[in-house]
């Protein structure tokens, strides 16, 4: 497992602290954190450290050979596509692989067994975007080993994102301030993150686990959407929780991230979800893969087939099951339709019915998404249609979840998916003494996150795994 939590807060964020702040000039404060980096890498994953640290390094000399002209730039960039795809492939795919040839071709072949390393999916993201930036643009071709380690070994987003674009953070690899003022904002937006995993995604994450749990005798449509409703939420708040964390962190080291997660609930179209919803990776399939494909620059057909090309990609991305590449394809489905002369996206901009019908695709999708098979998933959306058995036995086991903690969590949860809390924030640092209250609320959850650390288990962040 990656670093418990307790760890983390106090020892290894403090000392990381202090040595950025009492190391002089900007190589020994680099130095610092790849040295933190990598420990906090190594922690839980001690052997795939290497698989990591040779990613880096040949990307750095597929970086170095992109940013030539003619043949060999070429040479590089392509060479990148391949190592990385092939990583990824290796370590993410072989079993889901070996599992789909079996089953259509009825063979026996035994699965390799590879374990996935931790964060795989992010720094392989990052990396390769890195050698096809400077493959577009030479000038972005960094010559220092260190600045392109730090880059993409970084740990507050190493692991489990946001993917950073090195153009986003290429001159603070070489300066940057950490002026007190911004260390205490980036420490604010770190609690306000640790407390969306540890105080909403957590309890409710209790609720979605006992559901996603239950033979199907035990499930009516209450159970159901139960589930699914916890899930949608524990999902949001444990990784957008993760992205405030990461860009708090950032913050705090004079790093700046760019927002992963724009308010996705008050979306009132499948579209408009995704221009808000972990907006790294949007953002680099649409630059790296959509725009390079076409994007819709070619009529309407080509435009709905590199949708769905990546749609495919995206729901790949997240694991190697059908589950999250039928989920993507249903997001990839309805952003295609929304096109068409056949869907009324214009009437439903703004409207709460599109945000009922956004939250409905999402809520469905997200099922398939959590199932631990496609035949759950199935029978899980049928019954938030069509269970429409009340027993009392399982009546009973609703009513059971429905703890104050998770009401309060799912109340919380309901209100502050919305951009409610960016408007309070907003009101509150327009009056003299808002600044101060915000801290003193951000103190408050930091002590009800000490408290749910002494008594929670071990509950690691869900895209830990992709």
């Amino acid at each position: 497992m990656v670093f418990s939590s307790a760890i983390f807060l106090f020892f290894f964020l403090p000392l990381t602290f202090l040595a950025d702040r009492i190391l002089p000039g900007i190589r020994a404060k680099n130095a610092a954190l790849i040295l933190a980096s990598l420990i906090f890498y190594a922690f839980g994953e001690p052997v795939y450290i290497c698989v990591m640290l040779v990613s880096v390094a040949v990307n750095y000399g597929f970086g170095r050979a992109a940013a030539k002209e003619g043949t060999a730039g070429k040479a590089g960039v392509c060479l990148a596509v391949i190592f990385n795809l092939a990583m990824l492939g290796v370590f993410k795919y072989a079993d889901f692989l070996v599992e789909t040839i079996n089953d259509l071709m009825g063979c026996a072949i035994t699965r390799p067994g590879i374990s996935l390393p931790i964060g795989i999916s992010f720094f392989t993201f990052q990396a390769m975007s890195y050698v096809i930036d400077v493959y577009r643009d030479k000038s972005l071709c960094q010559r220092g080993f260190p600045k392109v380690l730090l880059y993409i070994s970084f740990f507050p987003q190493l692991v489990a994102g946001p993917i950073v674009k090195y153009t986003d953070i290429r001159k603070e690899l070489s300066q940057r301030s950490c002026e007190p003022e911004q260390t205490a904002q980036g420490l604010r937006r770190f609690i306000i993150g640790l407390a969306k995993k540890l105080l909403i995604a957590n309890t409710l994450g209790q609720a979605a686990d006992v559901v996603f749990s239950m033979p199907e005798s035990s499930v009516n449509i209450c159970m159901a959407w139960l589930g699914a409703l916890a899930y949608t939420l524990q999902i949001y708040y444990d990784f957008s929780g993760y992205s405030d964390m990461a860009i708090g962190l950032g913050k705090v080291f004079g790093f700046h991230f760019k927002e992963n997660f724009l308010h996705p609930y008050s979306a009132a179209s499948i579209r408009e979800f995704w221009r808000k919803w972990h907006v790294s990776l949007s953002s680099w399939f649409r630059d790296y893969l959509y725009i390079p494909l076409g994007g819709n620059r070619k009529g309407q057909l080509r435009t709905g087939m590199n949708k769905f090309i990546v749609f495919f990609a995206t729901g790949l991305w997240h694991g190697a099951s059908w589950t999250f590449v039928v989920w993507g394809l249903i997001h990839g489905f309805f952003a295609v339709l929304e096109r068409t002369r056949f869907f009324p996206a214009q009437k439903l901009e703004g409207k709460p019915l599109g945000r009922v019908y956004t939250m409905l695709v999402v809520a469905a999708a997200f099922v398939l998404f959590r199932a631990e098979t496609f035949s759950q998933g199935l029978f899980l959306l049928g019954q938030m249609f069509a269970g429409f058995h009340f027993e009392p036995e399982i009546m009973s086991l609703v009513l059971r979840q429905l703890t104050p903690s998770f009401l309060a969590a799912f109340v919380m949860g309901s209100l502050f998916s919305q951009p409610l809390g960016a408007r309070l924030q907003r009101k509150l640092t327009a009056r003299p003494w808002g600044e101060a209250v915000l801290y003193g609320i951000s103190l408050l959850l930091l002590l009800l996150c000490v408290l749910n650390l002494s008594a929670a288990t071990f509950n690691p962040f869900i895209y830990f795994r992709f």
